[in-house]
């Protein structure tokens, strides 16, 4: 059960039009559950549809590959020159993401090689733990909704206004950063900060504006604290 699919020979090895569809059925399916699990442990905000499919198709495409080349030394270095052609242009995903990609590069390699049981077994056991760990949230930090950029003129500069009016809006806030600019006649501070339930950002960053001369204000949201 978990040799290889494929026959071999003195000459090679023998890919039937019967194990080549069973290894592609075999690396799609495979490839279209870790989809599935990776849109269950998805936590961000832009769309996966494109990564998605990326994790669906990818390892039929190197099953393709893997089963193509076989043992022709020729053929590997024609498709090693083929693919120097190719310039991929694309941001580094996160390290969650780098780990589904390289399971599916494994299954692909494992289905081109006709180890169909291997495939499946390296699969199931891969995905299970990556639910279990997103389950028991495996390594997570404490999280805060904003990240507050805030800018107080020289003048204007009182630390315990801009806390007092904190304390009133959030559940907690952490001093992250503080400095000086345009000579020292400006304080830029950052803040990590919990936002209470129910309170509005605008009447928050209105409270702001009167401790700080209503210069600049910005807020980011989903951070994680150090």
């Amino acid at each position: 059960m978990l040799n290889s699919i494929f026959t071999t020979s003195s000459s090679g090895t023998a890919i039937t039009l019967p194990t080549f569809i069973i290894a592609m059925v075999t690396a799609m399916i495979l490839g279209l559950v870790t989809a599935l699990v990776y849109l269950k442990t998805y936590n961000s905000r832009v769309s996966p549809q494109k990564f998605s499919f990326t994790l669906v198709l990818l390892p039929v495409v190197i099953a393709v590959i893997i089963m193509l080349v076989g043992n022709n030394v020729a053929r590997a270095f024609s498709l090693a020159g083929a693919f120097s052609i190719i310039r991929f242009r694309s941001a580094p995903g996160d390290p969650a993401e780098i780990t589904y990609v390289l399971l599916t590069m494994a299954i692909g390699l494992a289905s081109g090689l006709g180890y169909i049981a291997y495939a499946v077994i390296a699969a199931t056991l891969l995905l299970l733990a990556m639910l279990l760990m997103n389950m028991v949230d495996f390594g997570g930090h404490a999280t805060t909704d904003q990240l507050l950029k805030l800018t107080v003129p020289e003048d204007l500069y009182d630390k315990q206004e801009v806390e007092a009016i904190l304390t009133e809006y959030t559940e907690k806030f952490i001093l992250k950063r503080i400095k000086t600019t345009e000579l020292g006649s400006l304080f830029e501070l950052q803040y990590l900060l919990s936002m209470k339930q129910g309170m509005d950002d605008k009447a928050f960053i209105d409270a702001l504006r009167t401790a700080n001369g209503n210069l600049g204000i910005a807020m980011q949201y989903n951070l994680i604290a150090d």
